[in-house]
């Protein structure tokens, strides 16, 4: 979900420039909220939001973006007066979804290394109630370079506690002037590792402990969770796009219909926010835990379910797994029945969730590559679907079907036996494949495959294999077999089908 750089301006057909005098701005609200980062994700899913509830008249605020890191995109949004066009494409409720969506809920971008005064002056601003974020997984870190009077801070921790404690000495401790941070890091209960990234640099900086009975009582940190597919811009369809639309946009974005918000609460904030009023998918919980483990087995363990098999068998992209019935089938059919038992929300409200993956999986607009979703996926499979096959073994007395093939097609998939450029290579049809992962896991799945690089395979070499692979406990962090009983007979069973007859012959057998 991170953000690549802006595409160029359309050239050759003279359109103009997307500014505020083109787009004739509304009234220009208050900045309720600041962003920390200013990349795609975050322009097509929280500001896209806040235009919405702004053009319903519930929010009347704006954004103001922070530029993260000292070379970003604040002079590409400047430049347009902080305005961008959001590409929403997909299936929804079984249509094709096409539009185009003009946002003007961005003041503006600061570069806080050529302006920090400009940064400053935001922790002084009464209207502030909001800060958002998106840095990436390695943004919440403590950096011990950081220091109370840089200009600023290298890290994202570092920005936000100074400018905290510039409003908790701005307002001298008013608890009124409390933010709420809502980070969007894809890192589970991120705003827990927010809060003690801020405790920790105050503490470095020996900050006074009113300041931080102030952060405690007076501040939020929520945990959320975000998804929605962003493609960024579109640059093979700009021209196209901008043509139809009648101006340059050097920010216009792309993303999939579909969008989520699951956030995480202390105390209530629907009022301030409401999302939902606008028809917008944010849910409020006490407790984001089984939200993300609806998002983690359905939506990311139906892609590693599926992709490697479908990969063997001759397809490329989710949407081709999609259009084929046999793989169509492993995807629904293995959510329905062998995911879905696994968790604890209301039945109900994971089909539905279910439906909504049909529907982003068979997207036309994304072209999802498999090999691009098949780097790292023994630990993918790990975290994605371990724990469901370990649930649906306690819950049903048996192995789930569907999956223990996804694990036999995981290890066919690796089967390699020549390392290159850090990456172990494999055999399609006669075509070399990289297969990507860190390099203790491409050791031990060519030492496993060493005495058979390709071929057919016999069910009892295909259980010698098997039986290394799963025994290994520094791939697993178990001994699979013992965990699930008869694994590796079946696992065995299927990956001897595979490596003989093909995936496609292995998943009809299932």
């Amino acid at each position: 979900m991170s953000a690549p750089a802006p595409g160029p301006p359309a050239e050759g057909h003279g359109l103009p420039r997307l500014d505020g005098a083109l787009a004739k701005l509304p009234v220009h609200h208050p900045e309720r909220v600041l962003q920390f980062g200013e990349g795609n994700f975050l322009r097509a899913f929280v500001d896209w939001m806040l235009d919405r509830m702004n053009g319903a008249g519930l929010f009347n605020g704006r954004a103001v973006l922070v530029q993260p890191i000292a070379h970003g995109m604040a002079d590409a949004i400047n430049a347009q007066d902080g305005l961008f066009t959001v590409v929403l494409r997909g299936r929804q409720d079984g249509q094709i979804v096409d539009t185009r969506e003009l946002v003007t809920a961005v003041s503006r971008c600061i570069d806080p290394y050529r302006d920090f005064e400009a940064f400053a002056e935001c922790a002084r601003n009464p209207e502030l109630r909001f800060v958002v974020s998106n840095t990436t997984e390695a943004g919440i870190r403590v950096d011990p370079a950081d220091a109370l009077d840089a200009r600023p801070c290298s890290s994202f921790p570092g920005k936000l506690t100074q400018l905290l404690y510039l409003r908790f000495q701005c307002f001298a401790g008013d608890p009124a002037r409390g933010l709420v941070m809502l980070p969007c890091e894809l890192i589970e209960r991120n705003g827990d590792h927010l809060r003690r990234a801020v405790e920790e640099t105050a503490r470095r900086w020996a900050l006074p402990a009113a300041f931080l009975a102030w952060l405690e009582q007076a501040c939020l940190f929520t945990n959320t969770l975000v998804d929605r597919i962003v493609t960024g811009y579109p640059k093979d369809e700009a021209d196209e796009l901008q043509a139809a639309l009648g101006y340059q946009d050097r920010l216009l974005v792309a993303a999939e219909v579909f969008h989520a918000w699951v956030i995480e609460s202390a105390r209530p904030l629907e009022a301030e926010l409401p999302f939902r009023r606008v028809g917008l998918d944010v849910i409020w919980t006490d407790d984001v835990g089984p939200y993300r483990e609806r998002k983690v087995r359905i939506l990311n363990g139906a892609h590693t379910m599926s992709v490697l098999a479908a990969y063997l068998a001759g397809l490329d992209t989710v949407g081709a797994c999609m259009a084929d019935p046999a793989f169509r089938g492993l995807i629904e059919a293995g959510i329905a029945e062998e995911i879905l038992p696994t968790l604890t929300l209301p039945r109900g409200e994971l089909e539905s969730f279910a439906r909504s993956v049909s529907e982003r999986f068979a997207n036309p607009f994304i072209k999802h590559q498999l090999l691009s979703i098949s780097l790292n996926s023994v630990s993918k499979f790990k975290a994605r679907i371990l724990g469901t096959m370990l649930d649906y073994r306690r819950l049903r007395g048996q192995l789930p079907r569907r999956l223990t093939f996804a694990l036999a097609a995981l290890v066919a998939f690796y089967r390699g036996t020549v390392l290159r450029d850090g990456a172990l290579l494999g055999r399609r049809a006669g075509a070399e494949y990289r297969i990507q992962d860190d390099p203790p896991v491409l050791a031990t799945f060519q030492q496993a495959w060493s005495a058979h690089p390709e071929g057919p395979l016999s069910l009892a070499d295909a259980t010698v294999v098997s039986s290394a692979i799963l025994s290994n406990r520094d791939l697993w962090g178990q001994d699979l077999e013992p965990a699930l009983p008869g694994l590796t007979v079946a696992v065995a069973g299927h990956l001897a089908t595979i490596c003989t007859e093909g995936a496609r012959a292995a998943l009809a057998r299932v």
